[in-house]
């Protein structure tokens, strides 16, 4: 399944901090997962893609490699929302789209009316 844009499915950021970000830093995991202070296992979950890069992690990676945490916040969102479309795809063609109607004229200027009538 391709993105809405039409290109690739988006990568989980525990991929590019697997297979760009950690190889050049030349640092073992173990002390990555140190100066990011989680758990190992916590980084090898998302080196895994396993779990997702939380608000906190951003923070901490964006801290950690320079870039900010909107880089790895922003991949981890394309990823599950990407996921959750693939997901519940069947589900999504049953649920029909509406549109909010617009207010007319008249009923916006009688609500902006003379504010001095309102009472607390």
């Amino acid at each position: 399944m391709k993105d809405n844009k039409g290109g690739l499915p988006p990568t989980h950021p525990g991929k590019l901090l697997r297979e760009i970000v950690l190889p050049a830093i030349g640092e073992s995991k173990t002390q990555v997962a140190e100066d990011l202070q989680i758990s190992r296992n916590q980084l090898y979950n998302v080196l895994n893609e396993v779990s997702a890069v939380t608000p906190d992690l951003a923070v901490k990676l964006g801290k950690f490699c320079g870039n900010g945490p909107t880089l790895w916040l922003n991949m981890q969102a394309r990823y599950d929302i990407y996921a959750a479309n693939k997901r519940l795809r069947t589900v999504l063609q049953k649920i029909p789209e509406r549109q909010a109607q617009r207010r007319d004229a008249t009923y916006r200027h009688q609500r902006s009316g003379n504010r001095a009538d309102n009472h607390i």
